[in-house]
């Protein structure tokens, strides 16, 4: 067992074939662990095949090298908070309670045990441009659904309206990842709170469009 394996739960029993999709979503899930816990130029793959209890001639089947496999977990994980994105923004006619929602998203995002924020808002592999495009998505996409309403209620450009979406995206992670490290008695309720009434008296004082 490696240093780091030991370091982590203990690892998975060996056990029967999965088939190939399950498999994948295993070794995903044991790779998310190991990265969270030390970054990708840290880990290593035989940390990742030893905490899914298989060897790693059966890991390098499904993934060929380190980097492909901390790139389809960083994607998986873009795509989780994106589609969370979406869904807030789809939940309500109110701009109000969307932006609050939109807030909620990233908030528990960043709270949650899994610690895959971690590869998308603090990825230790950001000079890699196949990281970096996975990462600068997540701000793109949900500021591109966010500028989609700012643009339709106040008429604003496309420019314009993307720009402000970008601006708040960026205002809501930075202070959930902040919030994350140093929340001292202020819980996460609170906290999301707080981001939303200042991004509402912000994005709220444009006027709507007739």
């Amino acid at each position: 067992m490696t240093t780091h394996q030991s370091e982590l739960d203990p690892t998975r029993p060996r056990g029967a074939r999965l088939p190939r999709t399950e498999r994948r979503a295993q070794l995903l899930e044991s790779a998310l662990e190991v990265f969270v816990a030390y970054g990708f130029h840290a880990a290593a793959m035989d940390d990742i095949a030893e905490r899914a209890g298989v060897s790693k001639p059966v890991l390098y089947q499904h993934f060929p090298g380190k980097l492909d496999l901390y790139l389809a977990l960083l994607e998986k994980s873009a795509n989780e908070i994106i589609d969370r994105c979406r869904e807030a923004l789809a939940s309500t006619d109110e701009n109000k309670e969307r932006v609050a929602r939109t807030v909620e998203v990233f908030y528990d995002y960043v709270a949650s045990e899994s610690g895959a924020f971690r590869l998308v808002f603090e990825s230790d592999l950001t000079n890699d441009p196949a990281v970096r495009e996975q990462v600068d998505r997540v701000t793109n996409e949900c500021a591109e659904v966010i500028a989609e309403v700012i643009a339709e209620d106040t008429g604003f450009a496309a420019t314009a309206s993307h720009l402000l979406a970008v601006g708040l995206v960026g205002q809501i992670q930075v202070s959930a990842r902040y919030w994350l490290h140093n929340n001292g008695d202020l819980s996460q309720a609170d906290a999301a709170r707080l981001v939303a009434g200042l991004a509402w008296r912000g994005i709220g004082g444009y006027p709507k469009t007739d």
